[in-house]
């Protein structure tokens, strides 16, 4: 078990280091474009929702086995007109808990899972262990971390980096 207790724990850390990038922010923040990107918080925070929620289904043997262009949400990545914030944010950590259960519940990390196939997938089926799962919805936060930093920096100058400085000091 030690294995996966590090793994949820940089999972957990990853996150809240995410979550840094979102904290204080109101919706018209969330929905503002700051970079030549497409990219806002507030996409990013549904998309990285959605992402463990998706791969959460994969895990779990629920995910359809084809996707096709028509089957994608065209706003998987933004957040809408109708969307919230804190809405976002309970769907991001109601996926996060899920997924962080379904993790420690799982008898075999290197079980292997069959990921659905996309209109860019290769012909033959893809599996991956549910090992290699979570460290792919690791490096989704990871990567998605890096783009919401540079737009909330340009957004209103906050630091992520900044805010993890003041959390380590008072040891949270």
């Amino acid at each position: 078990m030690p294995e996966r207790d590090d793994l949820l724990a940089l999972m957990t850390d990853q996150r809240t280091n995410f979550l840094y990038t979102v904290a204080a922010l109101d919706d018209a923040g969330a929905r503002a474009r700051t970079t030549a990107s497409e990219l806002t918080l507030g996409g990013i925070l549904k998309h990285l929702g959605l992402m463990q929620r998706g791969w959460l289904d994969v895990i779990e043997g629920t995910a359809p086995a084809e996707v096709d262009w028509a089957d994608l949400d065209p706003d998987g990545n933004r957040m809408t007109g109708t969307e919230t914030v804190a809405g976002l944010l309970e769907a991001f950590h109601a996926a996060a808990a899920a997924f962080d259960r379904t993790v420690r519940e799982e008898p075999d990390l290197d079980r292997e899972v069959t990921l659905p196939s996309y209109p860019w997938s290769p012909p033959d089926p893809v599996l991956r262990t549910v090992r290699h799962v979570l460290w792919h919805i690791f490096r989704e936060i990871a990567h998605h971390s890096g783009h919401a930093d540079i737009i909330r920096e340009a957004l209103d100058g906050a630091s992520t980096t900044a805010k993890m400085a003041e959390a380590a000091s008072k040891g949270q």
